[in-house]
């Protein structure tokens, strides 16, 4: 699959458009923006119907990246962020939610941000940055492991996986049918609780952010602004007119959102007319198969969706609109990435999520978005959102950790291009240190032992100095929950446990076959026992624990009874919801 050039987008508004600096400006400032769960082409300049125009300007003025590599997962992307080292030495070997007495104790699965690793923000504070944070953190719940204790100087953070969108502050995993979960805040550290009117996640996040450089603006300094959204994780909430533009969109279902947006990037030139389109698992009903009530909440659920990425468009497009009226966006360095493929899993299995919801939310087609509701995107959609990669979230197949990925930074540099070279979360740490002019410490930190970064800058690919940062000799791997992948060079190597892979490694050659169409395994057995080498050397390097039989763990990551719920949802008559009870 080629992707050649970046779609054709309006030109770049003056908010936008900033010219090189010379060598007496002030190291730039860096605003690092992580969407949750967000597809691939869920983006308008990635080849999605929903309006991100302001992602579309960032995207057409500065570097898109094509074939940028997150986790399969959100806390070990996370990880992997703000350490620029892999998941198993920075403590997310698994999600902390479903760590197993096996894995318990071991270094690297200690399922918060451990102390062997720095973070960004302790890098750049020492370097003489201000250090500001809103949004989701998942890197450790207690008050030693929040943004507040590494590194930044003002932090409101909501500290789980999840949550809801609204006031309510309603968690999203029930252990107990009988006691909802409680969503856990804290901002700079200190545990608080949120107001219950006038919140919705995505805008009080992007004020946070701007009320913090309001605050440190005093100090004169550069700043590192974290803003991390929970958008569009699930539950699927927005705001009611954000939803009505969207209400009537998804009506026509999976496959014609898919085709449309198949054609706009075959139109566009960002993909071959040859190149193969993956579906979705056979396991997973067609459109036409479902109910007419099944339809309705489905299109009901992906108009949600959609409307929660526009708003948080919208909000990326308030901070850019702050940070000129400032003054401040011409020596603004912006990244833009999602931290995993869209979420076609359900925690619906985990616990007693299950029995609570469906006793104590109201899911029904007419209260879904809003306040007491609690529904999911589902793996059709998810699918969709991944068009035309294979699988979604939770899976180190390409749709599971292929994510849209942008740099804006004219200032420095960074001009508008398409950039297709292999990328990795783990590039954008030494990234940030490179553009701030300071390193990370190496491997002993104020008298202590830590592990250095694995990421390389990519400054210099991003600026068009460099063809790739990633050589063809260099191995990356991938591996959560039991699933497993290798990438060198154009080959990278796979295993999923059934139905949704073989249950053996497979055998890719990803220059040719993006999509993983053709397992080569049988007919290159040399190219797949390199790999397996390489793998083997990954798994000494990084402690990563193989535990025989691990993706077949029942819970989270398989959505098997995702369409009984939806029947269920679908066929539930509006009634008071959780949240004015």
């Amino acid at each position: 699959m080629k992707l050649k050039r970046l779609l054709g987008l309006s030109l770049l508004s003056a908010a936008f458009a900033s010219p090189s600096f010379g060598a007496d400006v002030h190291r730039p400032n860096i605003l690092l923006i992580l969407a949750d769960d967000l597809g691939l082409t869920d983006v308008g300049a990635y080849g999605s119907e929903i309006s991100t125009p302001n992602l579309d300007r960032l995207a057409k003025g500065g570097a898109r990246m094509s074939s940028f590599y997150a986790s399969p997962f959100c806390s070990p992307t996370r990880a992997m962020l703000m350490s620029g080292t892999d998941n198993h030495l920075a403590g997310f070997g698994d999600m902390a939610e479903l760590l197993l007495p096996e894995q318990k104790g071991k270094p690297g699965y200690e399922g918060y941000l451990n102390e062997r690793v720095l973070a960004i923000p302790q890098v750049l504070h020492d370097a003489g940055y201000r250090t500001v944070m809103a949004g989701k953190w998942h890197l450790g719940t207690a008050e030693n492991q929040s943004p507040a204790a590494r590194g930044f100087d003002q932090s409101y953070a909501m500290v789980q996986g999840g949550a809801s969108h609204f006031g309510d502050q309603t968690g999203i995993v029930a252990l107990d049918a009988n006691k909802p979960p409680k969503a856990l805040y804290r901002e700079n550290g200190k545990s608080i609780d949120i107001p219950r009117e006038g919140f919705y996640s995505s805008e009080v996040f992007a004020n946070k952010v701007m009320e913090y450089l309001d605050k440190t603006d005093g100090t004169k300094k550069p700043f590192f602004a974290y803003l991390a959204f929970t958008a569009p994780h699930w539950p699927l909430q927005a705001p009611d007119a954000d939803i009505q533009k969207y209400v009537d969109r998804y009506k026509g279902g999976y496959d014609e959102i898919r085709r449309e947006r198949v054609e706009r990037l075959k139109k566009a030139g960002l993909l071959d007319s040859n190149t193969p389109v993956f579906e979705g698992n056979s396991r997973w009903p067609k459109w036409d198969s479902l109910s007419p009530a099944e339809k309705r909440a489905e299109a009901k659920r992906m108009a949600v969706y959609a409307a929660m990425v526009d708003n948080m468009d919208r909000q990326i497009g308030r901070v850019l609109a702050y940070l000129e009226k400032k003054g401040e966006l011409d020596n603004t360095v912006v990244f833009f990435l999602s931290d995993n493929g869209a979420d076609g899993n359900s925690v619906y299995d985990v616990g007693e999520t299950r029995k609570w919801l469906h006793r104590d939310m109201d899911n029904s087609i007419e209260n879904t978005g809003r306040p007491g509701s609690f529904v999911e995107y589902g793996p059709g959609w998810a699918q969709v959102g991944m068009t035309p990669m294979r699988m979604y979230k939770a899976f180190t197949y390409e749709g599971g950790i292929s994510v849209p990925a942008i740099a804006w930074g004219p200032g420095v540099g960074i001009k508008g291009s398409e950039r297709g070279a292999l990328t990795h979360v783990s590039d954008i740490a030494p990234t940030i240190y490179e553009l701030a002019g300071t390193h990370h410490p190496g491997t002993e930190y104020r008298g202590k032992s830590i592990l250095p970064v694995r990421g390389k800058s990519l400054l210099s690919y991003l600026k068009g100095e460099a063809p790739n940062v990633h050589d063809a000799n260099e191995a990356i791997g991938w591996e959560l929950g039991g699933r497993k992948a290798l990438r060198k060079g154009d080959w990278k190597i796979v295993y999923a446990n059934q139905p949704w892979g073989s249950g053996h490694w497979e055998l890719y050659n990803i220059a040719q076959d993006r999509t993983e169409s053709h397992d080569l395994a049988a007919a290159m057995p040399d190219k797949l026992n390199e790999l397996l080498a390489a793998w083997k050397q990954y798994v000494a390097e990084t402690g990563t624990l193989e535990i025989e039989g691990l993706a077949n763990r029942p819970g989270y990551s398989n959505a098997g009874r995702y369409y009984e719920d939806l029947a269920v949802e679908a066929a539930q008559k509006p009634r008071a919801s959780a949240a004015t009870k």
